[in-house]
């Protein structure tokens, strides 16, 4: 276990640091960005326990967003040797005689290296200041059951995301008939959407098929017609997927599956599957993120919310899907404010806003996730918790807020008020945002 302290991830030097880790070889099995537990934090340390400034440096790595890793070693690296037979003493005075005779040599040879510890690659790269590991397994495993309580489970059993997608005649006649097989097999439904593809899309979803003479005529259909794309979750859902599908074409289907989705669903004017899915793991993770781009927004805790509902807001956060990218916790003068409440500073009510805000320390935070600002926007509910009590009562501001300026949250309305706010409050390199956080 690895992890990048809170100074390096609002930097957000964590980003270099996990992909120098991973070109190195090293395989990060589980990442997440949190605020580590105090008790945790003196455990992860305790080695350094009788340092004088160590209540200190507790203080400092509880304060903020830590990101921390899982990772295993990989695959040893491979050397490849040449070596040739010993000669004698004869056969050296012989090669002079004879310098056009070249001598018989064995077959390269393979050998394994074994990988650096991933303590003494951070060492060599110059970045193990900013990242502490831990390898004992006895102590990883249980940091692990109290930082990723699923994560054994899942490696365990396998439990993989795919992506999955019904093309367009499936997806306009048949969509809920097959979403309920989809949830009757076992797969949890994480993310869906109706999309119209673009050419690159289209090609991704119909590759299987661009020998085809039909399939400049597939690509424009696809192109014209929307479809229906999921991310989908289960044991060994990339291989289950594939299976209930089919083999690629009707044909191939009613002789080889006569009981597949791409009989049972056969329809339309080609004669394919009717489905897709993602060919393997590391396919699958990088379709979900081309067909679901993560989106961040800006989203930010009053002053007025306990230190307990805090932590419950940033429990409902996280349960939600959110990635926390970055979390400072700062008091906003009214410099800081009009940073975040740009489009208002000119309004009469704006004064009652900044009295609100200097009450005491606000946590602004970056949240990433798949159609992110719509998405914090349902969450935090009507912007009067009165009203978000009748319309959207488990909304955020329905179970937090007081009254229209004590209403618990506030996001950006829309994508680009979104990326302004961001670059206005978290700026990168900013060693103000350091000294506040």
């Amino acid at each position: 276990m690895a992890i990048i302290k809170p100074d390096a991830v609002l930097r957000r030097k964590h980003i270099e640091i996990k992909e120098k880790i991973v070109k190195e070889g090293f395989i990060i099995e589980a990442k997440d960005n949190m605020l580590l537990p105090e008790l945790l934090v003196r455990e992860f340390y305790s080695r350094n326990a009788d340092q004088p400034d160590f209540e200190d440096f507790v203080s400092f790595v509880t304060s903020g967003l830590s990101c921390v890793l899982i990772t295993s070693q990989g695959e040893e690296e491979e050397v490849i040797q040449e070596e040739t037979l010993p000669q004698s003493d004869a056969e050296d005075e012989e090669s002079l005689e004879y310098p056009e005779e070249t001598h018989v040599k064995f077959a390269p040879m393979v050998s394994k290296k074994k990988r650096d510890s991933l303590q003494g690659y951070l060492e060599r790269q110059h970045i193990s200041e900013f990242c502490d590991v831990e390898d004992d397994a006895s102590k990883v495993s249980q940091m692990i059951d109290i930082l990723f309580p699923d994560f054994k489970t899942m490696k365990s059993k396998n439990i993989q995301r795919t992506l999955a997608l019904l093309r367009p005649d499936v997806y306009e006649e048949n969509k809920d008939n097959v979403l309920n097989i989809i949830q009757k097999e076992g797969f949890t439904i994480l993310l869906q959407r109706q999309m119209s593809l673009s050419e690159e899309e289209a090609r991704t979803v119909c590759k299987n098929y661009e020998n085809e003479e039909y399939f400049n005529k597939l690509i424009a259909f696809m192109c014209s017609n929307p479809s229906y794309v999921l991310v989908l979750l289960r044991e060994n859902s990339v291989e289950y997927w594939k299976q209930l599908m089919g083999p690629k074409t009707v044909e191939e289907a009613y002789a080889l599956d006569p009981e597949s989705l791409c009989v049972q669903f056969a329809t339309g004017n080609f004669p394919i599957n009717q489905f897709y899915g993602s060919s393997s793991k590391v396919a699958a993770e990088k379709e979900i993120e081309e067909f679901f781009p993560p989106q961040a927004t800006l989203a930010l805790i009053k002053p007025h919310v306990t230190q307990e509902q805090r932590l419950e807001i940033l429990k409902i956060i996280k349960d939600a899907g959110f990635e926390l990218t970055l979390l400072k916790e700062i008091h906003l003068t009214p410099e800081h404010a009009n940073k975040v409440y740009f489009k208002i500073t000119g309004k009469d009510f704006y004064k009652n806003v900044l009295e609100v805000l200097s009450l005491g320390m606000s946590v602004l935070m970056v949240l990433t996730k798949w159609n992110a600002v719509a998405e914090w926007r349902r969450m935090m509910g009507p912007v009067d918790p009165e009203e978000a009590k009748l319309l959207s009562p488990d909304s955020l501001r329905a179970r937090y807020g007081v009254d229209i300026l004590r209403n618990a949250v506030h996001g950006a309305s829309n994508l680009s008020e979104a990326e302004t706010t961001i670059n206005n409050v978290f700026t990168e390199g900013n060693e103000e945002d350091i000294e506040e956080h």
